[in-house]
Order: C-alpha cells, then structure tokens, then sequence
C-alpha cells in the first residue's frame, strides 16, 4: 500500500497540482493585498471617504463581503490571461509536433503509383 501511495503522489499531475496549489495561496495573498491596500482605497477616495470594508448594515459587513468580490474577480481574470498566455504555446507546439510518418511499404506503393502514372501518360 506504501508503495502504491508513493506512485500516486510521485505522479506528474500530483506534483503540478501541488505546486499549482501553494503557487495560488501566494499569488491570492498578493491579490488580497493589492485590492485591501490600492483598490479599495482608490474606490474610498471616489465613493466619498467611505472606508468600503468598513461598510455594513448592523452585523451584516457587506463592505468585506465587496471587497471579497473584488479579489474575486481579479483572480479570475489573471488565471483567465495566463492560460490563455499559456495556450498560445501548447498550440504552436502542437503545430510543430505534426509531422506524418509514411511507413516505407506505403512510400513504395506511392512510388509504384507515380511510375505506373508516369508508365501510362507516356504510352499516351
């Protein structure tokens, strides 16, 4: 069973997942902080020198919950850009991967074609 485990966690995509997930942790804590210490208080300064996660209606916080839809938001759309930035290399290398093999009894065959052909438009 040990060994099983540790095939399983020893996987590629494990791995990836792994570091994706501590890569993610650090990258929302940068996003949090950008949106808490730049965002909100640019929106602060425009709504009216209204702190916005100061914002509530009794014990309902709505200011946290907005600022929670803004970071939200901001990471969606930065892993929304660098997949897209990623995919534009997966599809060159697949462009570039494409090369057909032609198995060398079909290249004789092919051969043999294009003599026959040649053979036949000259007894023409």
């Amino acid at each position: 069973m040990w060994n099983e485990f540790k095939k399983f966690a020893m996987k590629g995509n494990v791995i990836d997942l792994a570091v994706g997930v501590i890569i993610g942790g650090a990258f929302g804590k940068i996003v949090s902080s950008l949106v808490a210490d730049i965002i909100m208080p640019i929106v602060t300064i425009l709504v009216g020198k209204v702190n916005v996660s100061d914002l509530a209606y009794g014990p309902l916080k709505y200011g946290i919950f907005i600022q929670s839809i803004i970071d939200f938001l901001i990471i969606a759309f930065s892993i929304f850009l660098f997949i897209k930035f990623l995919s534009r290399f997966k599809k060159k290398e697949e462009e570039v991967k494409v090369v057909v093999e032609i198995d060398k009894k079909e290249e004789l065959l092919a051969e043999i074609r294009d003599l026959l052909r040649a053979e036949k438009d000259f007894s023409k």
